[in-house]
């Protein structure tokens, strides 16, 4: 039934994938998906430190309840991220203290939720990745409805079961998985040509002439 549904997963990027995306900046990601995709800047890490990587088990909820949430935290293989579509409702938390300790337990990589979270102090000195909208110490609902491995969108990012989920301290990204290769070969590339520029700058040997031919193509300077 619509609303009601679980399910499992039909394709997953590979642990190869997820470690070879694992500490690459989000923002040359990014950049390398045309700045055309994001999780919106409400989505803020808060946990202790500590970047995140791996498949997308998502989760669709009514705002509030987190009943699917903990169906979904039984499912998931170690590794996995757990990625909610709360609809971005901060009446009440969906998860806190005890459901990221039971996560941990479960090998969870960390969590994603449009949404709100409670015992922020605990998920503050903690390392297990938690990002979202907001916090507030009102409990969740457990009623439903909700829908496991369904696609989901938060802030108009798109998020396929099985998709590669990056965090780090700048936000939250969503590789798709029929991608996910393509934007590994060009994040490699772009971090290469970041390395370079920072040694260039420490050289004093950055190559700004870019900047006045810009100026010129729009007519700034002659």
């Amino acid at each position: 039934m619509l609303g009601l549904r679980i399910l499992q997963r039909q394709r997953c990027v590979s642990p190869q994938l997820v470690q070879a995306f694992a500490g690459l900046p989000v923002a040359n990601i990014s950049d390398c998906m045309t700045r055309m995709t994001a999780a919106g800047p409400r989505l803020r890490p808060l946990h202790g430190g500590g970047g995140l990587c791996g498949p997308a088990l998502t989760v669709k909820t009514r705002p509030g309840d987190n009943l699917m949430i903990h169906k979904a935290m039984a499912m998931a293989a170690p590794g996995d991220v757990i990625v909610v579509d709360g609809g971005g409702d901060l009446t009440n938390a969906l998860i806190g203290e005890l459901m990221t300790t039971f996560a941990r337990t479960r090998g969870i990589a960390g969590f994603v939720i449009d949404g709100a979270v409670r015992d922020l102090d605990v998920i503050a000195r903690g390392d297990l990745p938690v990002y979202a909208a907001g916090v507030t110490h009102r409990g969740p609902y457990k009623d439903g409805p909700g829908e496991i491995n369904v696609p989901i969108a938060i802030d108009g990012m798109v998020i396929q079961p099985g998709d590669l989920i990056v965090g780090d301290a700048d936000g939250v990204l969503c590789v798709p998985f029929d991608s996910a290769e393509e934007v590994l070969a060009a994040t490699r590339a772009k971090n290469a040509a970041e390395v370079k520029t920072l040694a260039d700058i420490a050289a004093g040997q950055l190559d700004t002439s870019w900047i006045d031919a810009t100026l010129r193509r729009i007519g700034a300077i002659s």
